[in-house]
């Protein structure tokens, strides 16, 4: 039965444990990527709009299971170079559950077993499903996959042309035309809130109009109605007695 407990462990798994194993995922790239003389590299984390760029931290405003890593260029290129980048995610994930693992087992972690022990799950679930090869989504190859072609032919096999990992400059740009979009789209919003807001206020005022002209045109009907009948009484006290 799904209780209360089960809940609980539901949002701490989702909204703490996942984002940490997928941010130190993403860290294996910048680890080795720093090895092999990375420029322009980028660590974003989250996603929406920019809260704060720290260094090479780029930090977004929805801040959830996205993370993702950008660089520009490497100096050290080749084979051995790339399968050893796309190896860092997985040997992170990895050295660390091995690390807690190891650490629980001998009794140096004691308190929030429950917690380590779902922590230690998902980062073996990055593991296997990075390791695997196969393909995923837009027949993009795995980590695993790109480390097998690499290995084996020496270059990416697969008729996908998107890169593996996109580039910092690149991201940048559709990044800020994402921005200038978003930022269309409000100046449109806020110009339609407006017209809206003319529109009812001229609504308003003539209905205020009407309401003013139908005041004044009973006004006038009264002032008529009490003359034609001040009128008649004048005429019957004046009239004759017979």
């Amino acid at each position: 039965m799904f209780g209360l407990a089960d809940l609980i462990s539901l949002i701490v798994s989702a909204f703490i444990i996942l984002p940490i194993v997928i941010f130190l995922r993403e860290s294996g790239y910048v680890i080795v990527s720093f090895l092999l003389g990375v420029e322009n590299p980028r660590l974003t984390i989250g996603s929406g709009p920019r809260v704060k760029k720290i260094g090479m931290f780029d930090i977004r405003k929805y801040y959830h299971l996205y993370s993702w890593f950008s660089y520009d260029s490497l100096k050290r290129q080749g084979k051995f170079a790339y399968v050893m980048l796309y190896a860092g995610p997985i040997l992170v994930n990895l050295v660390v559950a091995l690390t807690i693992n190891a650490m629980l087992a001998s009794g140096l972690i004691e308190e929030y077993t429950t917690f380590w022990d779902r922590f230690i799950f998902y980062a073996f679930y990055y593991v296997l499903f990075d390791i695997v090869p196969m393909k995923t989504a837009n027949g993009m190859p795995n980590n695993g996959l790109i480390i097998y072609e690499m290995l084996r032919y020496g270059r990416r096999t697969d008729y996908n042309d998107e890169p593996f990992i996109p580039g910092t400059t690149e991201v940048e740009e559709q990044y800020q035309e994402e921005m200038e979009k978003i930022e269309e789209i409000k100046e449109q919003q806020k110009e339609v809130i407006e017209e809206t807001a003319d529109t009812k206020k001229e609504e308003k005022e003539q209905k205020a109009e009407i309401e003013k002209d139908k005041q004044e045109d009973k006004k006038e009907l009264k002032q008529a109605e009490e003359h034609e009948r001040a009128k008649k009484k004048k005429q019957e006290e004046n009239r004759p007695e017979r």
